[in-house]
């Protein structure tokens, strides 16, 4: 399956997302749920608080052949500040809104 990994423009100073990377390979926390192999077509950012370019951001990762989105786990879990998005919830509706029919994770590890 082709993915797309959403994360928080905060967190992007601290975590280069290797964990992310890492859980992808080894198919571990939400990667599990995949039947086959993963391939990443893009890793982007929210687009800043309140994540209104979310949206925008999973249409252009769709458009790369993304067939899932994953919001990483800075977003809704709040890993790696222990302070999840209070928008996290809306930037899921938009990218729902957005992208009809992709299937939407909300955290990656």
């Amino acid at each position: 399956m082709k993915i797309g990994i959403i994360r928080c423009t905060q967190t992007e100073d601290m975590c280069p997302g290797t964990t992310d990377f890492a859980f992808m390979a080894q198919k571990k926390g939400a990667f599990a749920e995949i039947e086959g192999p993963v391939e990443l077509v893009g890793f982007t950012n929210c687009g800043g608080c309140p994540g209104k370019k979310a949206g925008m951001k999973a249409k252009l990762l769709q458009a790369r052949g993304a067939e899932a989105i994953f919001m990483a786990s800075c977003i809704c879990k709040g890993t790696p500040i222990g302070y999840p998005c209070p928008n996290s919830e809306d930037m899921k509706g938009l990218i729902a809104r957005s992208v009809p029919g992709v299937k939407i994770f909300d955290y990656t590890h």
